[in-house]
């Protein structure tokens, strides 16, 4: 019986501590989001400007992302991680007692040209581990542990938020995520895997180029910066949306946001039961069919815990989708993953830095509505391309093809 890389990911401790630490980085992804009106109103800003905190983090990372996959190729994947969560622990730390915009901005910014260094290089180090043939399933894996992060960082955030404040969940997460650096750094010592080599700016160049003369890249990184852009893009305003429904607390938005990430956790626990019964064609059509549907209850602007239902099956169509393209980046290059993952994550990042942008502007002249709608037909396009266009190459892979 095929264990679809259960068993690489459960006897490797290189992996356990990938997780440990892509875990603790996730508690931060979603945990601003909830707590903005929060902010907005206790440093004496409006909301919408609040809300581009979340473009101070998704900008620089995406800006930062090629440069980090280049490094973690050379000066050692592992490395790379802990010192990338340290940083961004220590800033997380600061946040909790700025009194300004300005600081907490700077802060974001700081924390995410660092935060590239951690998710997108853990699962690099899956594809330098797991066959790809198993890869599928062993990437689910580490993204169940990342979005359990975001939905118990999400959940916490607007618990905490309605408690204690909004400072007390940056104290929280930020000694939380440094307390993890502290484990990650001597467990990750003597581990080989993603250990450095020398520099070598001609092997640099020669990456790049072979990644781009694969011609599914151009589909997984343009496909990723549009759904980040409608999907991540809309999160951090349903504290704003709850607010014109009269729900004023944290907690629900936190709740919301959070079953966006359940969903997910529950398509990367089905991922053995689906490798086996789907193609990975329906995977991607299925998935965005589901984000659709989504979009469009979303723009009925129903209660929290209906919104929260929604969102549960936003989150399964949206990462059913995005966990195929994952896989074929992992498989654009044997020589620098590091890179690949990088250029991917940079994509869906830029994504994300123009996603508030786009529905700040879009809420205010469309409705609240309108907005969703164009991100149901932007999401099928996308399900519909990736269908299309993205294929396994190689002899022996049958992700694409079905069991």
């Amino acid at each position: 019986m095929t264990d679809y890389g259960i068993r690489d990911f459960a006897i490797s401790p290189l992996l356990r501590i990938v997780s440990l630490v892509v875990f603790a980085s996730t508690l931060f992804s979603r945990a601003v989001d909830p707590i903005i009106p929060k902010i907005a109103a206790d440093i004496g800003v409006d909301v919408k400007t609040a809300a581009l905190l979340s473009t101070a983090f998704t900008l620089p990372y995406a800006i930062m992302q090629p440069a980090l996959g280049t490094v973690g190729d050379f000066f050692g994947k592992t490395r790379l991680m802990n010192v990338s969560l340290t940083v961004v622990a220590l800033t997380t730390l600061v946040c909790a007692f700025a009194h300004d915009l300005t600081l907490l901005i700077v802060m974001r910014v700081v924390a995410g040209m660092l935060a590239g260094g951690i998710f997108p290089v853990g699962i690099a180090i899956v594809g330098d581990l797991v066959p790809v043939e198993r890869r599928q399933v062993a990437i689910g894996r580490v993204l169940a542990v990342g979005l359990t992060g975001n939905l118990i960082g999400a959940t916490l955030s607007g618990f905490i938020g309605d408690l204690l404040g909004w400072r007390a969940v940056f104290l929280s997460l930020g000694g939380l995520g440094l307390i993890v650096a502290i484990i990650a750094f001597f467990a990750f010592r003597g581990m080989r895997v993603g250990g450095a080599k020398p520099f070598n700016l001609a092997a640099v160049v020669a990456g790049f180029a072979g990644i781009f003369a694969d011609p599914r890249a151009k589909v997984c990184f343009g496909s990723v910066f549009f759904e980040a852009i409608i999907i991540h893009g809309m999160f951090p305003y349903v504290a704003l949306l709850l607010l014109a429904s009269g729900q004023t607390h944290s907690s629900y938005a936190g709740i919301v946001i959070a079953a966006f990430g359940l969903g997910g956790i529950l398509f990367s626990l089905s991922l053995p039961f689906l490798v086996v019964h789907m193609t990975e064609r329906h995977m991607m059509l299925v998935g965005a069919l589901f984000a659709c549907i989504a979009f469009v209850l979303i723009s009925l602007n129903m209660v929290w815990y209906i919104e929260a239902g929604v969102f549960l099956l936003f989150g399964v169509g949206f990462y059913m989708l995005h966990n195929c393209i994952q896989v074929h980046v992992t498989d654009l290059t044997q020589t620098a993953r590091g890179t690949a993952l990088s250029l991917h994550s940079a994509s869906f990042y830029f994504g994300q830095a123009i996603g508030p942008i786009f529905y700040g502007y879009a809420f205010e002249h469309l409705g609240v509505a309108r907005a969703p709608l164009i991100g149901a037909v932007v999401i099928l396009i996308i399900g519909l391309v990736c269908a299309r266009y993205l294929r396994h190459r190689r002899q022996g892979v049958t992700l694409a093809e079905g069991a």
